[in-house]
């Protein structure tokens, strides 16, 4: 296992690293200059050359490349914003635990759902909860999600959006994760507050990872309850409940497991869209915003944020695979 998690990780260096140098040659390819973004049409040439200095942008691509490198890999800085007054870094740490928050509140949504349509789906196969199950399912992963969003917001406008807390409230915390650092505190109404802020873009952007946790966990369980182990608990007396929660449910487990897992990366990602439509102040709204002012220091340091996050996640899925089915550590790969 040592051997298993060891290489893993070092797969997260060399992806990480590979991601790193990708995404800073695609940014300094784009054709928009960050610095005439700012400044705009009546800029200075000498005071657009001096802020391109200042920046490092005038250098030659390596060597920019080698600087940015240094500076992440000795005081974690990304550079500084074109646009904001701020360091990339703080910005991604004031809006990055919004999108976190989020994505965990959609994950708990989507997984009980998905779950549980999933086993209903097979144990009743091909009768009214299967069919309601799939279409479902499929209706889920069909619907773009700012379209599902548009309809919510529509059908519940009493509920609130665009911020996390009302008008006028304010939180005052070591971390900006309002609904857990409040919910610890035992703050509750300002807990209550932060939940009904998340319901909205929570359930919208958890539609896809519920409708696909529901296939997999159908497929899943229509295997196991087919097994001669399942039968033959069947036969013992077993009552449906005991045999699909204590005998089938645990093997079906692994792959459902595993692609929730890699369903919560993905969260991470797919909020860029959600947070847009309804003007969540989390990472994706920041980069957004960054992309329309052509600030491209924070757009990469996002993007780099983004991918390592989900190099990781989808690391800690495959060693959480391996941890469910000794398999796997022995042959060292995933199948699937």
């Amino acid at each position: 296992m040592i051997v298993f998690l060891l290489r893993r990780a070092a797969q997260v260096v060399l992806t990480t690293l590979v991601a790193l140098v990708l995404v800073f040659i695609a940014i300094r390819l784009l054709p928009n200059n960050p610095v005439l973004a700012r400044f705009g049409q009546h800029a200075v040439p000498d005071q657009v050359a001096a802020e391109m200095a200042r920046q490092g942008w005038d250098r030659p691509l390596p060597e920019q490349l080698a600087a940015f490198v240094s500076r992440l890999v000795r005081d974690g800085d990304l550079g500084e914003s074109f646009f904001y007054p701020e360091r990339v870094t703080a910005g991604l740490a004031r809006t990055f635990p919004a999108t976190v928050e989020l994505a965990l509140a959609a994950l708990l949504v989507a997984l009980p759902i998905g779950i549980g349509a999933g086993v209903a789906a097979a144990v009743w196969r091909n009768r009214w909860p299967d069919f309601v199950c799939t279409s479902g399912s499929l209706l889920g992963v069909s619907v773009p999600v700012f379209f599902l969003g548009i309809c919510l917001m529509s059908v519940f406008r009493d509920l609130p959006t665009g911020r996390r807390l009302p008008p006028g409230a304010s939180f005052v915390g070591t971390t900006q994760f309002i609904a857990l650092e409040s919910l610890l505190r035992g703050q509750f109404d300002v807990f209550l507050s932060a939940l009904e802020h998340l319901l909205l873009p929570a359930l919208a952007l958890a539609t896809i990872p519920a409708s696909l946790v529901a296939r997999v966990t159908r497929a899943a369980m229509i295997e196991v309850l087919a097994a001669d182990y399942v039968r033959t608990a069947r036969a013992k007396g077993g009552s449906p409940l005991r045999v699909v929660l204590h005998h089938a449910f645990p093997n079906a487990a692994i792959p459902v497991a595993n692609i929730a897992a890699l369903q919560a990366g993905q969260l991470l990602s797919g909020a860029v869209l959600t947070e847009s439509v309804f003007d969540w102040p989390g990472l994706g709204r920041h980069l957004v915003q960054a992309v329309q002012v052509s600030d491209f220091s924070v757009v990469q340091g996002g993007v780099l944020l983004v991918a390592a996050v989900f190099v990781v996640v989808n690391v800690a899925a495959d060693a959480l695979y391996a941890v469910l089915d000794p398999r796997v550590r022995g042959s060292g790969e995933i199948d699937g």
